[in-house]
């Protein structure tokens, strides 16, 4: 029995014509998913030796390790940088030799490693004492999904915040696909975060987290409506979350001009749409938000839905 392989071919290649949707051919060709997949493990063995290996690290072999991982991301990453600046500049404008500039961001990319490492560290200090059920912070490290997620976005907001395009968005959802967490690499996040459970989260692009502040599953950071489309691109779409707040689970906090003040909760489930003072305890009550300052649990300030 044969399948009609020619009839079906033909099928497939007026899709094509029709709609699109297929790389670059003849051309430059976007970054390979795979090969970013690839990058982002090794980078993340580089930021945690040992952790993400699956043979033991010897101290007496770390240098020449480190040495060779580098050199081996170090040329896979431009050329996946090159590539993706090499897309954007044929569609506007064209002609220029990019490698140059490929091989400078990824200099400066790798350059910010150790600054990215510290700022982790914090993450996972953060994590190993906002949770009870943490052992060390080496269980942390190796079994919490979460130090995964936050990790790569650190390393992908360093490319965002260089207008790399395409790689930080591919990163990001690599993580996004493996942790349940889904952080839009341009989010903007301070030291000592914690989301603990991790799955379902969502930070969308324009959102600023403060430091110390801790989420639980399933919390949305979200804009208050995209049917504007491309007329909001760079505008501040998404919540602002100050020092110390805590949000539980299943909370939505959505558009650009809502802030969270400093030092307050968010109860679990509840849909707000409205800055609230610092010190504010936020609870959902049948239809309506109740706020209450913490210090002054008698006073309510009730926003409607």
């Amino acid at each position: 029995m044969h399948y009609p392989v020619t009839e079906l071919t033909q099928a497939l290649l007026a899709s094509f014509r029709r709609h699109g949707g297929i790389n670059h051919l003849d051309g430059a060709n976007l970054p390979a998913k795979a090969a970013v997949a690839e990058i982002t493990q090794d980078l993340l063995r580089l930021i945690f030796p040992g952790f993400f290996d699956d043979r033991v690290v010897h101290s007496s072999e770390l240098q020449a390790e480190t040495a060779l991982r580098l050199d081996a991301i170090a040329g896979r990453l431009e050329d996946e940088i090159y590539k993706s600046l090499r897309c954007t500049e044929i569609r506007a404008e064209g002609g220029r030799d990019l490698r140059p500039q490929a091989h400078s961001l990824t200099t400066e990319f790798l350059r910010q490693l150790p600054a990215v490492r510290e700022l982790l560290q914090t993450d996972v200090e953060a994590a190993f004492q906002g949770d009870p059920a943490a052992l060390s912070r080496d269980e942390v490290i190796v079994a919490y999904p979460f130090i995964e997620a936050i990790s790569v976005h650190r390393l992908a907001h360093e490319l965002f915040q260089r207008k790399v395009p395409l790689l930080p968005r591919i990163m990001s959802e690599w993580a996004h696909a493996r942790t349940g967490m889904d952080i839009h690499p341009g989010a903007k996040i301070g030291t000592h975060f914690f989301v603990d459970h991790c799955t379902g989260t969502v930070i969308g692009e324009t959102t600023q987290i403060g430091n110390h502040v801790k989420l639980y599953q399933g919390v949305g950071l979200v804009a208050r409506s995209l049917a504007a489309g491309q007329a909001l691109r760079g505008q501040k779409r998404h919540p602002t979350l100050e020092d110390g707040v805590t949000i539980y689970a299943n909370a939505t906090i959505v558009g650009g001009d809502t802030v969270v003040g400093a030092g307050s909760t968010i109860g679990a489930s509840v849909f707000l749409m409205h800055s609230v003072p610092a010190q504010s305890l936020v609870l959902m009550e049948d239809v309506k938000v109740k706020v209450v300052p913490k210090g002054e649990r008698t006073q309510v300030i009730d926003f409607q839905i």
